[in-house]
């Protein structure tokens, strides 16, 4: 007799077809074939929220499906409060995101009529766009204000460390890292910072001191703190910048909301209002949902997108 188990952190990134093909996997046929299940299933599910067909198929996976979650497991951990702040862009950022969006908007309707997705040429736009909202200084030399963005995390960090709050402060770029460490230098807050180039020596060294001394922030570069870290002695980790994949933002996250930690983790989730980084994150959501009502307490990402869901990120609201 041939036994099968499958283990999957993320059972749902994206569709529900990654659920049908683990269950292919597990037991062939049992969810029907691809075409079928996409009919009377998938489409149904994702594009009209059908009761009938989400009741029917959870009755069909559910008794499959053993899940433990971290609070389950470790039951001693403090809490993790989430909290999204919503920032409305200057009026001279505005109008330089909405010509840039504009621009990007008529680019990909043109692409989009391609037969292929030019994934290099969206992800090139969507970047601008999410740089824009960061700080436009990250693609205009001629700028040397902070950006909104920039000055309301620096109000934040401000705020966390007046009341003796260690801070982890994440984001996907480099470059927008650096302009924070002027921030800091200039009202004087200590920072160590992390990225893809620091060596696994530095790296260690680094954990180590911010774990022991007095240092108040640490500016990590998401891909490069979304693992193998133990920094527990953060209260507080700011995300400035959503990121694709929601189950990598909140691994970086638990960075210090993990074994060893005593006090409750505050996150914080800086937004641009009306921007890309508010579709994001409302994508975000609407994948996890996906997730969660056939796999509870699993964590949705952004990993594959339509020619739709493309173009409705260029759009303007």
């Amino acid at each position: 007799m041939v036994h099968r188990l499958a283990l999957s952190g993320t059972p749902i990134e994206n569709s529900l077809a990654e659920l049908w093909s683990i269950f292919d996997f597990l037991m062939p046929g049992y969810l029907f074939s691809y075409p079928y299940f996409k009919t009377q299933f998938e489409s149904l599910i994702v594009l009209n929220q059908n009761e009938d067909s989400i009741q029917k198929l959870r009755s069909f996976v559910s008794p499959f499906i053993l899940r433990r979650t971290k609070k389950e497991v470790l039951k001693e951990l403090p809490d993790k409060v989430d909290h999204q702040y919503l920032i409305d862009f200057s009026k001279e950022e505005e109008k330089l995101y909405l010509a840039n969006l504009t621009q990007a908007s008529k680019e990909m309707q043109v692409k989009m009529k391609e037969p292929h997705i030019d994934h290099i040429a969206v992800l090139a736009a969507l970047t601008k766009l999410r740089q824009l909202c960061c700080d436009p200084r990250l693609l205009y030399d001629n700028i040397q204000k902070p950006s909104s963005k920039v000055q309301a995390c620096m109000e934040l960090v401000q705020i966390l460390t007046e009341h003796n709050k260690k801070v982890l402060l994440f984001s996907s770029f480099t470059s927008l890292i650096d302009l924070l460490t002027q921030e800091l230098e200039q009202n004087q807050i200590s920072y160590y910072i992390l990225t893809g180039s620091t060596s696994k020596e530095e790296r260690r060294q680094l954990v180590h001191a911010f774990q022991t001394d007095t240092t108040q922030v640490f500016l990590i570069s998401l891909k490069a703190g979304g693992t193998g870290l133990n920094l527990t002695a953060a209260e507080a980790v700011i995300h400035i910048d959503p990121w694709w994949n929601l189950s990598a933002q909140n691994q970086a996250t638990d960075r210090a909301h993990r074994i060893g930690q005593n006090a409750n983790v505050q996150v914080y989730r800086l937004i641009m209002k009306n921007s890309i980084e508010e579709k994001i994150v409302k994508m975000q959501e609407r994948k996890k949902n996906l997730a969660d009502t056939f796999i509870e307490g699993n964590d949705g990402s952004l990993s594959k997108m339509s020619k739709d869901e493309i173009l409705s990120l260029f759009q303007r609201d």
